[in-house]
């Protein structure tokens, strides 16, 4: 009997030391749990994380100002076509470059005109500003060709 007395005192020690060790553990290794709204904010605080560095984004360009005084052909030629014309850029012809300007010249204004308005080659239409009026890229043309003569 007094084996059967020793093993019941064994298996009551083993389940009391079982309970203490899930008493002490089972706190640890449990998540606490979080209401509907902290789980929210999680999302939130991820969508932060994973932001693009960067964003692109493309407008319109901005119509033209009505009512606004023409620009001169020297004024539009400085703030728009010089920055190609004046170094070569694209190869674009200089201004003032005769032997670069003569075969130009022979097609005629109009065929200048054309290509100004409408772009070509490296040359996007208008020279990239699309808020000048034909009348004004005809004024800076004109400019353009008086530095060549």
């Amino acid at each position: 009997m007094a084996e059967q007395h020793s093993s019941k005192s064994i298996m009551w020690a083993v389940i009391i030391v079982a309970i203490a060790l899930i008493a002490i553990v089972y706190p640890l290794t449990v998540k606490k749990s979080t209401s509907a709204a902290d789980a929210a904010g999680g999302n939130d605080e991820a969508d932060i994380r994973i932001q693009p560095v960067a964003k692109f984004e493309l407008a319109k360009a901005a119509a033209p100002a009505a009512g606004g005084a023409p620009k001169d052909g020297p004024t539009v030629f400085n703030s728009v076509c010089g920055a190609c014309h004046n170094t070569g850029a694209a190869g674009a012809p200089k201004a003032g470059d005769k032997a670069a300007w003569a075969p130009r010249l022979a097609q005629g204004k109009d065929a200048l005109y054309k290509s100004a308005i409408a772009g070509k080659g490296a040359m996007p239409p208008k020279g990239g500003a699309a808020d000048l009026s034909d009348g004004e890229i005809k004024a800076a043309v004109d400019h353009l060709l008086g530095l060549a003569k």
